[in-house]
This record gives structure tokens, sequence and C-alpha cells, in this order.
């Protein structure tokens, strides 16, 4: 749905986006990943054509972006409401930049101002409202048209755990109406539970490509963690035991696998609980990976110029 081909950015003659290349499958909830001045904010905006590249293509369903830009919707981390416009004039707006009637714009606020628990607004300034709120009314100026592609950048920051689970919820009904997600977090947890793969960049380049399974595949450890019943055995081909968040990881020596160990445990009559191959969360692998690429790095790239506004 979305292809991205060795994209380019410069600045001061220095890269902050790299040849970048990746696709984005239609319906598929994407993560765009990395530490601040790693150039994802460029990326996004090469996307929606706010910047053009100095090199590559940005495609989507085959053409040119920038040809299909009433397609994609913007959440940018910058959040920009019109703050003195009554809530159903200020969401309707977008709808209307979309190449919706007035009269549907104004149809589709109001649906989408009852599904974030939010009707009693339309009338009101959005000054009026508190931040979270004015967050969910943002939130309202991206989802409507309801646009093929939405690219979020960090959209739970500021809100409570349960606009945070209303959120997810929306986007979950988005994807199972069509819709493809791009999102841009810091919030590893919400990568874990809501993305199919994702996307790590860091000083412009491409570090991590993949299902969010097979990156936390590839960075295991060679290590299995395990629940039991008592105390668990040290038994062979284990180089060391350690209790870990109310479980026991067991580092393995190179030429031992799980299996073994599994039936080791079992023969000594270990009551086993649980027994699983001890994958790292997306956190972990974030800093190990950023970390490792510093380490390695001999000049660091460009910064990002700033661009104030609220574009979409």
């Amino acid at each position: 749905m979305l292809e991205v081909r060795g994209v380019v950015k410069r600045y001061d003659g220095r890269a902050v986006v790299d040849q970048v290349s990746f696709q984005v499958q239609p319906g598929e909830i994407f993560a765009l990943l990395g530490p601040n001045g790693a150039g994802k904010t460029t990326l996004i905006r090469m996307i929606t054509d706010i910047l053009k590249p100095d090199a590559g293509d940005v495609l989507l369903d085959g053409r040119p972006a920038f040809e299909s830009k009433d397609k994609i919707s913007y959440l940018p981390e910058e959040r920009g409401v019109y703050r003195r416009a009554k809530v159903i004039d200020a969401v309707a707006y977008y709808g209307e930049l979309k190449g919706m009637s007035p009269r549907d714009a104004r149809d589709a606020t109001a649906r989408l101002l009852e599904r974030v628990e939010l009707p009693e607004t339309a009338t009101q300034q959005v000054q009026t409202l508190s931040k979270g709120m004015q967050q969910k009314i943002q939130l309202c100026t991206t989802l409507i048209g309801e646009p093929r592609l939405l690219i979020l950048d960090e959209p739970f920051t500021g809100l409570d755990p349960v606009n945070t689970e209303m959120f997810e919820q929306i986007l979950q009904e988005r994807r199972a109406a069509g819709a493809t997600v791009l999102l841009s977090t810091h919030q590893m947890n919400k990568v874990e539970e809501l993305c199919d793969r994702a996307l790590m960049i860091d000083h412009g380049h491409v570090v991590l490509y993949g299902t969010v399974r097979e990156i936390r595949r590839d960075h295991a450890e060679h290590a299995v963690r395990v629940q039991a019943d008592g105390a668990i055995p040290k038994v062979e081909g284990v180089r060391e035991v350690t209790a870990e968040n109310g479980a026991t990881k067991l580092m393995l020596d190179d030429d031992t696998t799980p299996q073994a160990v599994l039936q080791a445990l079992v023969a000594r009559g270990v009551a086993i609980q649980s027994f699983e191959v001890a994958t790292p969360p997306l956190e972990d692998i974030f800093r190990r990976v950023v970390h490792g690429g510093r380490a390695g790095s001999a000049a660091p790239a460009a910064a990002e110029p700033a661009l104030t506004g609220g574009a979409r």
C-alpha cells in the first residue's frame, strides 16, 4: 500500500535520511521507531509531501504519494487545532479540506464526537477543553474523511489509561475497515501490543526491519525462562541461573538446546508451570541497538530542522 524506495534527505550536506526503503502492507499497523533525531519526522514529512526527497520515491498504491494526498491523514506530535473555533467547526473544517461537503463534514464530525465520548462539546470553543479532551478532538480531525493511510506521531502522549484504550480500539476499528496505520512512538509496549511489523532508523539509516516477533526472536539471548513449583536446580548445559520477575532465567551453553534443558528438568522431577525461550522486550532491543550504533558511529547525522504548525 505504501512503498518507500531509497529515499534521501540532506541538510547542510549531511544526510538526515539516507537510503531508507520499506513497505507497509494494506490493513497493517506498522511501527516507525528510532531515537530522537534519528530522521523519523523528516521521513514522515516526505511521505506526506511536506518535504521533497533529494533522491528516491514514495509510492501509494504504486503511484507517487503526492498524487493521493487526500487518502493520507497525519497526526503530528506537535498538536494544532484552532483553539477559538467551536469544536464542530474545527473538525468539520478538516473534512472539507479532504473534499467533503460542509453538511457531510458536520455529520461526520457529530459521529466522531459521539465515538470519542465528547458529543456535548460540539458547540464549545476548543480552548475551553482540557488537554486530554483537545487531544481527542485532534484525533477526530485526523479520522474525518476515512483516510486510507493514517500516520500517527506519538498519539498516546498525555492520554490517561481509559482514553488510551479507547484510542487503541478506534485504531483496530479503522484497521478492520481497511485503513492502514503508520505509528511512530517511543512507547515500546504499544508497539508490541498493536503492531504487525516495525522499522527502526538511527542516524538516518535502517537498523531494524521485520515483524515484531521476528525482531524479538532475532535478538533473543541463548536462554530460557522457567516458572515452577519450588526451586529450579542447575542442570547440565546451563551456565547461569538468575531470578527474574517471579520466574527463573537459565542462560544456556552455546551447544545446548532449550529442548534438552526442558527434558533434563522434567527428568529431575521439576513441576514446571511455564517454559519459554527468553525473548527480550522491544524496549531492551531498542536500547541495545541504539547504544551499539552510537558506539560505532563516527559522526551524528544532521539535526532535523524544526517545522512549526500542525500540518496534515
